[in-house]
C-alpha cells in the first residue's frame, strides 16, 4: 500500500464533503474510458474532496499517474495486487476456526450459498490473519480446499486445485486487510475488488455507498476467462462463480447502483440487485469543448479513426482483419488507433505482427495523443470491443459529427440507433467477432460522403441533446448531496 498525500487548507466555504472514489485498474493509471469519466467527476465538483483508492495489479505503477491530479482530489491510497508474493510463511499452522468461519470461507470458493460479508471481513481483519500467507499455508485452508476438492472436482489434482484458490484468494484477503481512508460518501466505479472495498468501507465506517457500473464487471471476467490460457478449462467455472460471488457484495450492500444505460439494468436486476436501488445515468461531455476542432489535411483519401487502448478487451486484432479486407478493396484508406498500447505489451506486439502477416500498409498506431489534434481530419470511427459500458469515445464521435460503426457491446446500440428517440441511425452495430460484416459498412462509408455526413449530424444531434457533461455532474452532486450531506467541518487543514 501507498498513500500520496496531499494536504490542503479547506478554506473555500464551498467545500461540502469528502468522496472516496474506489476504481480498479483505472484512474490515475490508465487514461480513456472510466479513468476520463473519473477525471471528469472529480474537475467538476472543485467545492468537493475527492479521495482516489486505486487497485492497481502491479507495484511497479507506483505513482505512475498518467492524469495532473486536480487541486481538490486530497489522495491517491494505491494498493497493488501483487503485493501479496513479497511475503512469506511457515506451513501447517491451525488457526482454530469455528464451524461457521470455515463455513464462511467455504461459501467464498464454493458458490453454494450467500457469504456473510461481515463476518468474513471480521475475521480477515482481526488479529490472527495478520499474515495471510499464514492462513494459506494452514491445516484450516488445507481442510477447505479438500472440503471443496471432495464436493465439486473429485477428478482434478489436488495440488492444482490447492494453488488455483490460493491466487484467487490472496488478493482479494490482502485488500481486505487494507486500511479505509475516512469519507462521507464511499463511490466504487466497478464490483468486482472495487465493489468489496466499497462494501467493506460501509460496514467497517457506517457512511452511504454509492456504485457505478459502466460495463458489467462479472461479465467482463467471464468473457476474458473463456478465452484465456491461463485458466484451465477444469478451473474456468471456478474463476467465473467467484467474480460473481465479488459482485454480490456490493449489489446487496450499496444504497444506490447508478448503471448508464438500460441494457446494463436488466443484467443488474438479473444478477440479483433489486430493482428500486438501481438509475439510469447516462455518460456526457460538452460538444462546444469540441466546436474549434477542423479538417487540416486535404480531402484525398479516407481516414478512419479508432480511439481506443491497445488491449484484448477492445479486439484490436479483428480491427487489423477487417481493414485488411477494407485496404483491399481501397488501398488509399487509412486507419489511425489512437490510444495507450503500454498497457498489454505483449499484445500490442502481437497486432504489430498480425498486420506485418496480413500485409497492411495504411495502419498507423499513434500511441497517446490529444484526440482533438486528429479528430478533425477522419471521415468516421470504429469500435471492435467484445465488452463495453456507454463508451466516451462515440461521444466524442459524435460531438464532432463523426459517425461510428461499432459491435453489439454494452450502450452502442442505444448510442447508434437511439433508445426511442427522434434523431435517427448515427452509424451501424455489427456483431461481436464480425470482422467481415464491420468491413462491408466501413467500406460503404468510405464510398459515400453524403451519407457519412447524414450519420455524423444525427449523432450530433443526439449528443447535444441527450448526453451532456452539465446533466451527468448535476446528477451526481444532488446524489452525493442526499447520501452524504454537509458533515464536513470548515476552516481546518485536512489529511488523509
Amino acid at each position: 500500500m501507498h498513500i500520496r498525500l496531499i494536504l490542503k487548507f479547506c478554506l473555500n466555504e464551498g467545500i461540502e464533503m469528502r468522496v472516496c472514489l474506489i476504481a480498479e485498474g483505472a484512474y490515475p493509471y490508465v487514461t480513456g474510458g472510466v479513468s476520463s469519466w473519473i477525471h471528469s467527476l472529480i474537475t467538476s465538483m472543485p467545492e468537493t474532496e475527492f479521495i482516489i483508492f486505486a487497485i492497481a495489479a502491479e507495484r511497479k505503477q507506483q505513482g505512475k499517474f498518467n492524469y495532473k491530479l486536480p487541486s481538490n482530489l486530497l489522495a491517491v491510497h494505491e494498493v497493488f495486487l501483487d503485493t501479496h508474493l513479497e511475503k512469506q510463511a511457515k506451513w501447517g499452522k491451525r488457526f482454530h476456526l469455528t464451524p461457521s468461519q470455515k463455513q464462511d470461507l467455504f461459501a467464498l470458493v464454493s458458490d453454494d450459498e450467500p457469504v456473510n460479508w461481515e463476518s468474513l471481513f471480521n475475521l480477515i481483519r482481526s488479529k490472527q490473519f495478520q499474515n495471510v500467507d499464514e492462513f494459506l499455508s494452514s491445516k484450516d485452508y488445507y481442510d477447505i480446499v479438500q472440503h471443496l476438492a471432495i464436493t465439486k472436482y473429485r477428478n482434478v489434482p489436488y495440488t492444482e486445485l490447492f494453488w488455483t484458490v490460493n491466487s484467487m484468494i490472496l488478493p482479494l484477503f490482502t485488500i481486505i486487510r487494507e486500511d479505509i481512508p475516512k469519507a462521507d460518501v464511499y463511490h466504487a466505479v466497478s464490483t468486482g475488488y472495487a465493489g468489496i472495498v466499497g462494501t467493506l468501507a460501509k460496514i467497517i465506517h457506517q457512511k452511504p455507498l454509492l456504485l457505478t457500473e459502466h460495463g458489467i464487471y462479472s461479465r467482463e471476467r467471464e468473457e476474458e476467462i473463456i478465452k484465456a490460457n491461463w485458466v484451465k478449462g477444469c478451473f474456468k467455472d471456478l474463476w467465473i462463480n467467484y467474480f460473481y460471488t465479488l459482485s454480490s457484495s456490493i449489489y446487496s450492500l450499496a444504497d444506490e447502483v447508478i448503471t448508464l444505460f438500460r441494457k446494463n439494468k436488466e443484467i443488474q436486476i438479473e444478477l440479483g440487485c433489486r430493482e428500486e436501488k438501481i438509475r439510469i445515468i447516462p455518460n456526457g461531455i460538452e460538444v462546444s469543448d469540441y466546436q474549434n476542432v477542423i479538417r487540416t489535411l486535404p480531402e484525398d483519401r479516407i481516414r478512419i479513426g479508432a480511439i481506443v487502448r491497445v488491449v484484448p478487451i477492445k479486439d484490436i486484432k479483428m480491427m487489423i482483419q477487417m481493414f485488411a479486407l477494407v485496404e483491399q478493396k481501397l488501398p488509399t484508406a487509412e486507419l489511425f488507433i489512437m490510444g495507450p498500447a503500454e498497457e498489454d505489451s505483449d499484445y500490442y506486439d502481437e497486432c504489430i505482427q498480425l498486420v506485418e502477416v496480413l500485409g497492411i500498409q495504411n495502419i498507423h498506431f499513434t500511441g497517446m495523443v490529444q484526440i482533438k489534434d486528429y479528430i478533425g481530419n477522419l471521415d468516421f470511427l470504429i469500435l471492435t470491443s467484445i465488452s463495453e459500458g456507454q463508451p466516451l469515445a462515440i461521444l466524442e464521435g459524435f460531438a464532432c459529427s463523426k459517425p461510428y460503426v461499432c459491435t453489439n457491446v454494452g450502450g452502442c446500440q442505444e448510442l447508434i440507433a437511439g433508445n426511442e428517440d427522434p434523431y435517427g441511425p448515427a452509424g451501424y452495430i455489427v456483431p461481436v467477432l464480425d470482422y467481415e460484416e464491420m468491413a462491408s459498412y466501413v467500406l460503404k462509408l468510405c464510398e459515400n460522403e453524403q451519407l457519412r455526413k447524414q450519420l455524423g449530424q444525427n449523432g450530433f444531434n443526439r449528443v447535444n441533446e441527450l448526453y451532456k457533461r452539465s446533466a451527468f455532474i448535476k446528477s451526481y452532486k444532488q446524489i452525493y448531496a442526499r447520501l452524504g450531506g454537509e458533515t464536513i467541518g470548515r476552516n481546518r487543514i485536512r489529511t488523509t
